[in-house]
């Protein structure tokens, strides 16, 4: 027989795991929003542009209004979080997904459209920050990588399930419906959250430490859990709370700063957006019909849950810089092949599908590497006392740089066409692969504190510890 107190100790495991991934479920519907309002305008927008008459410019608006809300409410977010708590902003957020939802399916005309999607990017970029942040600071080290890595599988997952949708209600042009299901999820989220606790870091931070302990009890082992406690008190007494840009008078933070900021463009840079919001526009272009573009995009989708899947599973065994440099190798490859393809391909269904298969391999590398390493990484280097703000300005930018790819990307297609606009971003991806591996630290397998006295010391040693 098992001891009793072997029973008690088995029993409190198991409600910890559960506590855990009850935290990360509920919380990752805001991952799950982020990817369904990213991958849905993919499919609405063609039948939005005859609906509308839109012209290239007005598709690439359409598309980046949301992008450019979401980089406002990533850099709000971000402060709003550490002031008010993780767990209130993620609540708004579900009520401002619900308004620009409802707003976007609905509209009238194209300016109300635009300005829904802003107001619709508000809610996707704070969540954008929000969520990751809540689950690092929720999670055990030892599973933190997989569970932030898990809020990037649901981002996958929710673009997915906007391709699938597109692809059902396609035959009926019925991009209405296609805007207006998130609401769905949205609700979820906003009534998941209320039954949730706040982070024990942001607790600790208001010098709440009865409640830091009382959650970090939830998730954690009694002597884990009082270990923790013991290292954010102290991360706490050591320093004075955050103050925005002038914490970035400190040498060791610009560093960490500026290398947050560059993840955030490189992730962008490697064009996976411009696949996200317009392979159908570019399937159609190579002599597929619309029904059957959007059909052949649920392999994107597949694709990217299950390479999501694999970087889940190896975050934290071979380490995030390993990771994040191979799949910007793979990317990079497989832009200079799309290049190629574009410039050879001649119309056909043999051409829209040979792009499509080249597509789905870069969308393999990205998403198993490239966008979940920079989501996980930007919730770990940025020490307590600026982490919320430095996220939202990472994001910020983040989202900036997606919402200028977004509005470029239809016009560079039409007066460079297909093969030149790939080869500019594989070029830029170059640069990126330099600056991984100059640059960016391995983050694996401590705990937030302890990274941060880590990336204390010369760049050298934190790049290549782990």
């Amino acid at each position: 027989m098992v001891p009793d107190d072997e029973q008690a100790d088995l029993a409190g495991a198991r409600r910890a795991k559960r506590f855990v991934l009850l935290v990360a479920a509920v919380s990752a519907l805001g991952g799950a929003l982020f990817g369904y309002d990213t991958g849905v305008i993919s499919g609405a927008l063609l039948f939005m542009t005859p609906h509308f008459g839109l012209t290239p410019f007005l598709e690439g608006l359409v598309t980046s209004a949301l992008l450019l809300g979401a980089a406002a409410g990533a850099l709000a977010g971000g402060r709003v979080a550490d002031r008010a708590g993780r767990r209130p902003m993620l609540i708004g957020s579900a009520v401002v997904f619900v308004v620009g939802t409802l707003g976007s399916a609905l509209t009238p005309d194209v300016p109300v459209l635009v300005l829904s999607r802003v107001v619709l990017g508000l809610a996707v970029g704070a969540a954008s920050v929000v969520v990751p942040l809540y689950i690092s600071e929720m999670a055990p080290a030892r599973v933190r990588g997989r569970l932030v890595t898990f809020n990037g599988l649901m981002i996958v997952t929710g673009q997915l399930l906007a391709y699938v949708v597109n692809a059902l209600l396609a035959e009926a042009g019925a991009w209405r419906w296609m805007l207006g299901l998130a609401t769905i999820p949205a609700v979820l989220l906003g009534v998941g959250m209320l039954f949730l606790p706040d982070s024990p870091r942001w607790y600790a931070g208001q010098q709440r430490l009865e409640q830091a302990r009382a959650v970090l009890h939830r998730g954690r082992s009694p002597e884990e859990a009082e270990r923790e406690l013991a290292q954010i008190t102290a991360a706490h007494e050591q320093r004075a709370t955050g103050r925005g840009w002038r914490e970035l008078r400190s040498k060791w933070l610009r560093r960490v700063f500026f290398i947050g900021i560059g993840l955030a463009v490189l992730q962008q840079i490697t064009g996976v957006n411009t696949i996200v919001y317009f392979a159908p526009m570019l399937l159609t272009q190579t002599g597929l019909g619309e029904v059957a573009s959007i059909a052949a995009t649920i392999s994107i989708g597949v694709i990217s849950v299950l390479a999501a899947v694999v970087g889940l599973l190896l975050m934290d065994r071979v380490g995030r810089r390993p990771l994040l440099i191979t799949g910007q190798t793979g990317v990079t490859s497989c832009l200079v092949l799309l290049g190629l393809a574009f410039l050879l391909q001649s119309g056909g269904n043999r051409a829209g599908y040979a792009i499509l298969a080249i597509m789905v391999v870069y969308m393999a590398f990205q998403q198993s590497s490239v966008s979940t390493v920079t989501w996980l990484m930007i919730t770990e280097l940025f020490p307590l006392r600026i982490r919320g703000f430095a996220m939202g300005v990472a994001v910020l930018v983040l989202w900036l740089t997606n919402f200028a790819v977004a509005l470029v990307f239809p016009p560079m297609v039409a007066a460079l066409g297909g093969s030149a606009t790939f080869w500019v971003f594989a070029a830029l991806n170059v640069g990126a692969l330099v600056f991984s591996v100059r640059l960016v630290p391995e983050t694996r397998g401590r705990s937030l504190e302890e990274l941060e006295t880590d990336l204390r010391r010369p760049a050298t040693a934190a790049r290549t510890r782990g």
